[in-house]
Parts: C-alpha cells; structure tokens; sequence
C-alpha cells in the first residue's frame, strides 16, 4: 500500500508523457480533434499529478525529474508539432525570398524554449507561489488552442494564414517561456483574499471568456492571464 502511494503522483506524470505522446503522433496524422483532447487529459494528469504529490506527501526528486520529462513531450514537443504544422503551407518561401529551409521548422523554436524553461525552473527555487515566464502547459494551450480555434474563426484562420504573424507568436512565444516577467501560480500561500486578488481576477475572467467563447477563448485566456500577471507584478511574490 505505502509503495502504491508513493507512486501514485507518478502515475498520474506518466499518464501525462503517455497522453501527449499520443497526441503528438495524431497532429503529424492531421487528427487536430484527437490532438486536442489528449492535450486536455495532459493538462488535467499535469495538474493532478502535483496536487496527489502534495496531498499525500509523497514529493520526491524522482517524481520532479518525470514531471519535467513528461512536460517536455506534452508542453514542449507538441506545441513545437502545432506551430510546424501551421507554418507548413508556406514551403520555403516567405515575402518572395526563397530560404534554404523549409520555415516549418522554425516552428520548433518553441520546443527548444520549452525545453530551456523547463531546465531554468528545475534548478530555480524562487518560483514557490508565481512562475518566472510564461509555464510550458498555458503556452502549449496558447499554440494548440489557436490551431483549433482557426478551424473554427474566420478571423483567426485569416491570422493563422500570415506567416509574417506565426513568426512574430513563434518569437514571442520564445522569449515568454523564459522572460522574467512574474506570472500567476494558482498555489495558494494564505487564505487571505487580498493575497489572493489576482487568482481570483484571473479564475472570474477565464471562467467568463469560456463561457461566452467556448473553445474559441483558449488563446483568449492565455492572453488574458499574461495581461492580468503584468497588472499584478508587485503582489506575486
């Protein structure tokens, strides 16, 4: 029974890894629906795994390391997939500059930066109750929910369609996932709601946009989570 608690957390990691490898396979198949549900699940084992750790005291080095290697295919390969997926059409062409490369490929810049975020916050104790830059999983929902929300918005199928503004989110994306700008950890340091002002803010907002949007708000509340962590920079400590 104790090694089944242990290991428990870790199961919920491994779920993850397992999930987002599936999910990684389906978006190079062009299967965007499956793509997107197991990038869910990922998100829901993600959250779950560090919630069972910490309610059954069974943190541990090795459940760390998983957690991160699992991030890593889940929030770091998959968003990179996504963004290659998206910059696909455009071949190795660009403004009628013929590249050596397919720019596809500099879609994977953010799993590179993905892998470098989850590298800096693996040896950075500091970030207890807040994140320094933007977390692998909000940017992965960013990238992912923008690809799904194109086969949904005429609007956002006319930005998707730019390769000048793929570029531009692919760099920003980048430069996000290790920024030092403070960004919202929903982990509670007090009860106190002044303490919790921009939690709340930020829950009240995301649940507004989801209901109004659907789908649609994911790229929305990603947005708006980073607006609201640079409202509040002062309070995250």
């Amino acid at each position: 029974m104790s090694f089944f608690r242990n290991q428990l957390a870790n199961m919920f990691t491994l779920g993850n890894l397992f999930s987002g490898t599936i999910g990684v396979i389906h978006l190079i198949q062009n299967d965007l629906h499956t793509a997107f549900f197991c990038m869910v699940i990922s998100l829901v084992l993600d959250f779950f795994d560090g919630f069972v750790a910490r309610a059954l005291k069974s943190n541990s080095s090795l459940g760390a390391q998983l957690d991160s290697l699992a991030d890593m295919v889940s929030f770091g390969v998959l968003p990179g997939i996504a963004m290659l997926k998206m910059l696909e059409p455009f071949g190795s062409e660009i403004f009628g500059i013929s590249l050596p490369f397919e720019i596809q490929y500099l879609g994977l810049f953010i799993t590179l930066f993905s892998c470098l975020r989850l590298a800096i916050f693996n040896i950075d104790d500091e970030q207890k109750y807040f994140f320094k830059g933007l977390n692998t999983p909000t940017n992965t929902v960013l990238i992912l929910g923008l690809l799904y929300a194109s086969h949904e918005s005429a609007f956002v199928t006319s930005l998707v369609e730019s390769p000048l503004f793929l570029l531009a989110l692919t760099a920003l994306s980048s430069w996000l996932l290790i920024s030092p700008i403070r960004m919202i950890a929903m982990k509670f340091k007090s009860k106190r709601i002044q303490d919790n002002l921009p939690k709340i803010i930020l829950a009240a907002g995301s649940v507004l946009l989801l209901l109004f949007f659907r789908t649609l708000a994911l790229p929305m509340v990603v947005l708006y989570y980073i607006l609201v962590s640079v409202i509040f920079q002062k309070h995250l400590r």
